[in-house]
């Protein structure tokens, strides 16, 4: 078997899995995870076959391992689809087999050892909750299977296929379905537990806000095709001689080049699946889901997908860029992604939802990510892609763990809190000791505690190219958001696991069974060791012992080199920002006892209240867009235009033919077509009954009628021609 052939085999394993269990194995549980299971470690095995095959493989980025076949007949020519590892793709194919493994993994645990009963119950199906269960012994109490277990298996798989066929496609048509068939498991999967109210609206907001997005990067791909005659990204994005063109044609749309509308026309799709301002709205609710959803979204599929497209157009927004003047599609990802990442900071402040202060963390990152694409830092842009999936991921299953140990006490001792509410929490790193170490360093990993976490590395080297790239207005709001974050992650673990538990629940609490906490460690190794791999050769005294693996092995797709600061000031931000903001989050909330409100809300005030509900953006949106949408819907269109008008002129129209029609039966039909029937047939009977006396049944008398009969014919013919009866 030829080695690209293995590279379509990628996404076949989990797309299999999707199938058997959607047709055969979706009433038994146990087959269903281990058919998933089996999709997702065959995709691992095969992907790190071809990441290990790419790294070894010198000038990986000059000729990449492609496979490509004639798909769709279109002319004279074919559409043709393929498979190609570049560098991207590698590093890329690394982080989502792992993290989709250890999310699995993990979702058996997850969902054997569920949700206590709630309203997300199902009408129809078995609820969550205590149940007995017999196992060759006494009846032990457990917490009840999920009942749509063997659905939740297989539309995670079609997840996990989706982002691995976007991730092997060598062109932009396939990306783009694969990125559809994400945003439909994100739909099904933010409202799998479709019984509450709240996660429906979640699942429907979801859906419709990164369908913006796509309707603008589908518009970008038509441009794109239109322009070059081609969607492969070697020969539309890869191309200097196509890029040049692009950058110096003239869209006629204010003042850009087509590269350039283009470039913003594709980045829209970015700004909706990564979910950037001003379609960030809908990833905070998108919690509604399982825990193990989150973690996909956040951390192996959805969010990075949209990343993963800004870096593959980086050729296209930054054509004619080669070092200097930023290009109007940088500048807007610039400006995109530094004031979504401080925006989505500020509001993390204000959240006590463990999972809430996480998704908004995300948005955050990913604004950390776009803004380096946009000052051309594109090798950090990969980085803290590759980083943040890790120490992500971690926490996202961290606090799902956190949950369950929560969940527990509330059973336990039938306490009515919010399990998720960390200022319920408290005390729990006695009570779940592995669930808080492996959080705790996936929180200073996301903090960018320095030198030991993957985060410190990635992080320096966006804030070390925004500053050597003298875009300093960037800079300084990336600064400020690491400082934020590094503040609301130490308070979000001194509110979960330090001080003293706050509630019964957490005093309750315990840790979860291996099958969760194993996946949790596997991912706090990664969040530490991962950055180790791109510690820049300037480092002060760690740079002598490095050979900037990443940065040489991700940068060698780049035509131009990035900028590195000759200055400590980054690395000083750095330093100051993570372990300032970490000591004051430990020094704010340290002492928070059961009951007590919030620290910041008394000296923010309205600025605290303001980030609590996250400025008033949800209700602009549903006051200027949806009830608008809505009265436009129910009222305009349905009742005006729909029952009002197009109703009543059809019902006019059957009306008009209902009356015609009586008209026609009553003043022709019944009198004419009818009368003349009528009027016949009672004509004929009438001669009938008259000639009925002539039928006697004597012979003699039809005898001499017949003689009669023809001697009044002969008279009459004598008469009428008298000249023929003489002869």
């Amino acid at each position: 078997m030829a080695f690209e052939t293995l590279i379509w085999l990628i996404p076949l394993a989990p797309l299999v899995a999707f199938g058997l269990i959607v047709l055969f194995t979706n009433r038994n549980k146990a087959l269903s995870h281990w058919l998933a299971l089996s999709g997702a470690g065959i995709a691992w095995l095969l992907s790190m076959w071809v990441f290990l095959r790419a790294v070894s493989t010198e000038g990986l980025a000059g000729e990449p391992f492609a496979s490509v076949i004639n798909w769709l007949p279109a002319a004279d020519t074919w559409l043709q689809i393929g498979v190609v590892v570049d560098p991207i793709t590698a590093v890329t194919l690394f982080f989502v087999a792992w993290t989709v493994l250890m999310i699995f993994i993990y979702s058996v645990g997850y969902h054997n050892f569920g949700q206590p009963a709630g309203d997300h119950d199902v009408p129809g199906l078995p609820p969550h909750g205590a149940t007995l269960k017999e196992k060759k012994g006494p009846a032990r109490r457990v917490l009840s299977v999920e009942p749509m277990y063997s659905r939740f298996f297989a539309l995670i798989s079609l997840f996990a296929f989706a982002m691995f066929l976007l991730v092997v496609s060598d062109n932009l048509l396939t990306l783009y379905i694969g990125w559809e068939i994400m945003g439909f498991c994100s739909y099904m999967l933010i409202g799998f537990w479709y019984g509450k109210v709240s996660a429906r609206n979640a699942a429907v907001k979801a859906f419709l806000t990164t369908r913006i997005g796509d309707v603008f990067m589908l518009l970008g791909i038509v441009g794109l095709y239109s322009a070059t005659g081609t969607l492969n990204y070697r020969a539309a994005l890869a191309d200097p001689a196509v890029l040049e063109r692009l950058a110096a044609a003239d869209s006629g749309v204010l003042g850009l080049s087509v590269a350039g509308l283009l470039g913003i026309l594709l980045f829209i799709g970015t700004v909706g699946k990564s979910a950037q301002f001003p379609l960030h709205v809908w990833l905070p609710d998108a919690m509604e889901g399982p825990t193990p959803v989150s973690a996909m979204i956040h951390a192996a599929t959805m969010v990075s997908a949209g990343v993963y497209l800004g870096i593959r157009i980086f050729p296209l927004v930054s054509a004619g860029w080669e070092g200097g003047e930023l290009t109007a599609a940088m500048q807007v990802m610039a400006f995109i992604g530094a004031f979504t990442a401080l925006f989505s900071a500020t509001i993390a402040l204000a959240q006590n939802d463990i999972k809430r202060v996480l998704a908004y963390s995300t948005i955050s990152q990913l604004g950390y990510m776009i803004a380096a694409l946009g000052v051309g830092a594109y090798v950090a842009a990969v980085f803290h892609l590759v980083t943040h999936a890790f120490f992500k991921a971690l926490l996202f299953l961290g606090s799902g763990s956190v949950i369950h140990g929560m969940e527990h006490g509330v059973l336990h001792t039938g306490e009515k809190i919010d399990p998720q509410d960390m200022f319920n929490m408290g005390g729990l790193r006695s009570k779940m000791p592995r669930t808080f170490w492996t959080f705790l360093i996936g929180g200073l990993a996301l903090s960018g505690f320095p030198l030991i976490t993957a985060g410190f590395w990635s992080k320096d080297e966006i804030l070390t190219g925004a500053f050597g790239g003298g875009h300093l207005l960037v800079f300084i709001t990336l600064a400020l958001s690491a400082l934020l974050t590094a503040f609301y992650t130490m308070r979000q673990i001194t509110l979960t696991f330090l001080g003293e538990a706050r509630t019964k629940s957490a005093e309750h609490a315990h840790e979860t069974g291996p099958v969760m906490t194993v996946p949790l460690i596997i991912l706090a190794v990664f969040a530490v060791g991962a950055g180790w791999a791109g510690i820049p050769q300037q480092f002060p005294l760690l740079g002598s012992i490095s050979s900037n693996w990443f940065g040489h092995f991700v940068g060698s797709m780049l035509s131009a080199e990035e900028h590195v600061a000759e200055s400590y000031i980054p690395l000083v931000t750095s330093l100051v920002v993570s372990l300032g903001g970490l000591y004051l989050g430990w020094l704010v909330y340290r002492k928070v006892r059961a009951g007590d409100p919030d620290p910041l809300a008394r000296p923010l005030g309205f600025v605290y209240q303001v980030f609590k509900y996250k400025y008033g953006i949800d209700e602009f949106y549903q006051a200027v867009f949806i009830k608008p949408s809505i009265w436009l819907a129910e009222v305009f269109t349905y009742r005006i235009v729909d029952k009002l008008i197009l109703d009543g002129i059809i019902e006019g129209i059957g009306k008009g033919a209902l009356a015609f029609g009586r008209a026609v039966r009553n003043y022709f039909d019944a009198p004419v077509v009818n009368g003349a029937g009528d009027g016949l047939s009672k004509g004929v009977r009438r001669s009938g009954e008259g000639l009925r006396a002539v039928q006697t049944g004597r012979v003699q008398q039809y005898m001499i009628l017949t003689v009669a009969l023809v001697v009044l014919a002969g008279l009459l013919f004598v008469l009428v021609f008298p000249g023929r009866g003489g002869n």
